[in-house]
């Protein structure tokens, strides 16, 4: 059913963690004209949980999602991202307490997609991979972004030439 995983867990510790199935972002890499990657990375509104820190497009999981489905639903809810551009290369869980987990999907496009925010964002970017660490970024995509940066170094950034 859509939107049943909206809601917060909360850990034996007391912390809280937003979807009820967990949680999924979306690390989408495009080709700039040097051949270089950048990732596209949203401006968190402010009056939204860690507002003000740049992170990945993501959010609830529904119970019958796969965490890929749910990464790319939720990147073309706050980015405009359409999932036929996008090809999914391998998934990361990037945070786990008992009962919750977040995965990072990681997907490459063709080109740097155009982008529509939604009120969740105050901006859209892509982003050079050099430059992410000097963004105040939210804590979980900070703590999980070195990570993140072994795992695509290790999968070349894939493009299908123009037709």
């Amino acid at each position: 059913m859509r939107g049943d995983g909206d809601g917060w867990v909360v850990s034996t510790g007391g912390a809280a963690y937003w979807g009820r199935y967990g949680a999924a972002g979306l690390l989408v890499r495009a080709p700039r004209p040097d051949g270089s990657a950048v990732v596209l990375l949203q401006h968190r509104a402010p009056w939204s949980h860690q507002g003000g820190t740049w992170g990945l497009p993501g959010g609830a999981r529904d119970s019958h999602e796969t965490v890929e489905q749910a990464a790319v639903r939720e990147a073309h809810e706050e980015a405009g991202l359409p999932a036929d551009q996008l090809t999914v290369r391998t998934t990361v869980v990037t945070a786990e307490v008992v009962g919750w987990t977040y995965t990072t999907v990681i997907a490459d496009a063709d080109e740097q997609l155009d982008t529509v925010p939604n009120r969740e964002s105050s901006e859209l970017r892509w982003v050079a991979e050099d430059e992410v660490a000097d963004l105040p970024l939210h804590p979980g995509f900070a703590a999980s972004w070195e990570r993140l940066r072994e795992v695509t170094a290790t999968l070349p950034l894939q493009v299908n030439p123009p037709s």
